[in-house]
């Protein structure tokens, strides 16, 4: 473990990456005794500074929910970020590419919520009771800790769990007017559609990943608000973007389409 001064010095580097558009080096590589509850309180101060700067906290993300994402990542359990509201941005509205760092896409399945939810001992039913309605969404994962051999988990983690922005649709559909595990969906890349997948890969259902997190948020002594956007992770590979890139997830039972460009 980690002492908090360390803490306080990584939160400050990661800060930093922001500013100088540098990535921050291995900290698996540079802290061998860095461990997950580390990660997960330097991510921790890193929020609680933003905050302070006056960000507005919107919801969560839980990632490497499905076995393709966490193969990936080298990873047996999902991960999970606060989001402030500067991490959400506009559908359909071109993003420079140049701020943000390395980034690859993910499609998902938003929640947004109505009512409190506060684990421990949150059930999938619990989920379905206090969710307002879902909406599809794209999760832009981004590395401001460099990826070198011998990187995992742990630096994802402090890292905001990867999370470089959120492109959120505006085309609701409550649970009762669909089937969420066997939603399906398609990445769509400059009109080539790269990967395909089913909801049900995300936990087994998404709704088992947003109980998954309220229960694990409790023991951090966090609580989901109504209004709060919960991602739930992709179903599907992650694929790499670059400059002139125009990016579709498209989703059926009534759930349309996301769709973000870069530039």
């Amino acid at each position: 473990m980690l002492s908090e001064a360390v803490r306080s010095e990584i939160a400050t580097s990661l800060e930093e990456a922001y500013r100088s558009r540098r990535p921050v080096p291995r900290l698996t590589g540079q802290y061998s005794e860095i461990e997950i509850e580390d990660a997960y309180r330097i991510q921790e101060e890193f929020v609680r500074r933003k905050l302070e700067r006056g960000a507005v906290l919107k919801g969560y993300k839980v990632g490497l929910t499905s076995k393709p994402m966490q193969e990936m990542a080298g990873s047996s359990e999902p991960d999970f970020s606060a989001m402030t509201n500067d991490l959400f941005l506009p559908e359909d509205t071109p993003l420079e590419i140049d701020t943000f760092f390395s980034p690859i896409i993910e499609m998902e399945i938003a929640f947004v919520l109505k009512d409190r939810l506060e684990g421990p001992n949150v059930l999938p039913v619990d989920v379905i009771r206090a969710t307002d309605f879902v909406l599809p969404a794209i999760e832009i994962v981004d590395f401001r800790v460099e990826r070198e051999p011998g990187f995992n988990i742990i630096d994802t983690v402090a890292d905001l769990a990867a999370c470089g922005a959120a492109v959120v649709g505006g085309n609701p559909r409550r649970l009762d007017q669909l089937d969420i595990r066997t939603v399906r969906g398609a990445l769509v890349k400059n009109g080539e559609t790269l990967e395909e997948g089913e909801a049900s890969a995300v936990l087994g259902n998404p709704v088992a990943a947003v109980a998954w997190l309220a229960n694990k948020l409790s023991e951090f002594g966090v609580v989901f608000e109504p209004g709060h956007t919960i991602m739930t992770g992709s179903f599907v590979r992650a694929i790499p973007i670059e400059a002139g890139d125009e990016i579709t997830c498209r989703f059926d039972q009534g759930l349309g389409e996301v769709t973000t460009r870069f530039v």
